[in-house]
């Protein structure tokens, strides 16, 4: 009988292309990982992988195991996930993805509940680009993911994924309170044309929407520094370093120096969602933390 263990390992042996990888993704040594490939291979009577260079890649027997494996592997997920609900048992080991902002506006409180309240259950929280949340979601890597998705673009998710919106996170330009802009009670997209930005890299999520809303303007907006953390956006704009387009959620408190203006023509707004398998759709542990994400939206609101 195959060992669903070892397929498991097989798998994520495919995923991350490596033995070592997959050992650290799936919390084992990689000794352990090769014995339960070995032992697989035993029980299948053929060889499942092959060495290319420092890598290693499945065998046209181990590509057919893994692809139909995938179904097993489902199946015993949905099983399980029936077997705690007919307990009713929050309990068990939930993976969470969070892009950052969502990392210190809900998934800090989230968890933080979760734990006071279920002591069998262990949350394990990692930040991630929003489609990586999906994808992970999709393959099987992590429970949970929370995601957003801007403006009228959606957010491409798999059959097998059910998503729930939390609800709509506006962004702001944020300014000091000595701008000619700021005591206004929002501006438009126009308005902020000529303004020097503090911006997150190219290719991230939130510097293509400041992009897309200067599109009406006939211009680019001019980017004068680049970081990754909003908070870091903020401690630049209170120097005068320029101005930024910074989310509502996760976003820390602006103090007397800056003020936040709504913006319009396009509004910068960012639809949040909530992910998980549909074979954990019967999941107490998965139920528990999907409530309280939609609790902490609420509080956070």
């Amino acid at each position: 009988m195959i060992d669903l263990g070892a397929l498991q390992s097989l798998r994520a042996i495919d995923e991350h292309g490596s033995v070592v990888a997959a050992a650290d993704a799936l919390g084992f040594t990689p000794s352990a990982v090769s014995q339960q490939v070995k032992r697989l291979e035993k029980q299948a009577g053929v060889e499942l992988l092959e060495r290319v260079g420092r890598g290693v890649l499945l065998t046209g027997a181990g590509r057919r195991l893994v692809d139909d494996g995938a179904r097993l592997l489902a199946d015993l997920e949905r099983v399980e996930a029936d077997l705690h609900a007919y307990s009713r048992t929050v309990a068990g080991h939930v993976r969470l993805a969070c892009f950052s902002t969502a990392m210190r506006g809900l998934a800090a409180p989230t968890t933080r509940r979760l734990l006071d309240a279920h002591p069998d259950l262990r949350v394990t929280l990692s930040e991630e680009e929003p489609w990586d949340g999906v994808d992970l979601v999709a393959r099987g890597r992590v429970e949970v993911a929370v995601a957003h998705a801007w403006g009228d673009v959606a957010l491409a998710v798999p059959e097998h994924v059910v998503a729930t919106e939390l609800g709509r996170d506006p962004a702001h330009a944020i300014v000091r309170r000595d701008h000619p802009l700021a005591g206004r009670g929002s501006v438009t997209a126009a308005d902020l044309a000529n303004e020097d930005w503090v911006a997150t890299p190219p290719g991230t999520i939130c510097r293509q929407w400041l992009e897309r809303m200067h599109d009406g303007t006939g211009r680019r907006p001019r980017i004068a520094h680049q970081s990754r953390e909003f908070e870091c956006h903020l401690a630049l704009v209170s120097a005068g370093l320029g101005t930024a387009l910074v989310p509502r959620l996760g976003r820390a408190p602006l103090g007397d120096d800056l003020v936040a203006l709504g913006v319009t023509d396009p509004a910068p707004t960012r639809t949040v969602t909530v992910l998980h398998r549909r074979t954990l759709a019967g999941s107490p542990a998965v139920a528990a933390v999907v409530d309280e994400l939609r609790r902490s939206w609420a509080a956070a609101a």
